[in-house]
């Protein structure tokens, strides 16, 4: 049983979130050759002010 976890900020829309576990699931059917019905693709909504990176929070950095 495979597992993929995606830890990202959160913000994306449901769709969004749909096309990635489809990707995801294309990739590792190609790649890894696991059956699609076996593998488990876990979305991680993590929160701006709870990510931190160079010792900045995530909503202290400034928009590229």
């Amino acid at each position: 049983m495979p597992v993929v976890t995606v830890q990202m900020w959160s913000g994306r829309s449901t769709e969004q979130k749909r096309r990635l576990v489809r990707a995801i699931t294309d990739a590792m059917v190609e790649h890894a050759k696991c059956k699609p019905d076996h593998l488990h693709v876990i979305i991680q909504d993590v929160p701006k002010d709870s990510w931190g990176r160079a010792g900045t929070l995530g909503i202290d950095e400034k928009e590229s």
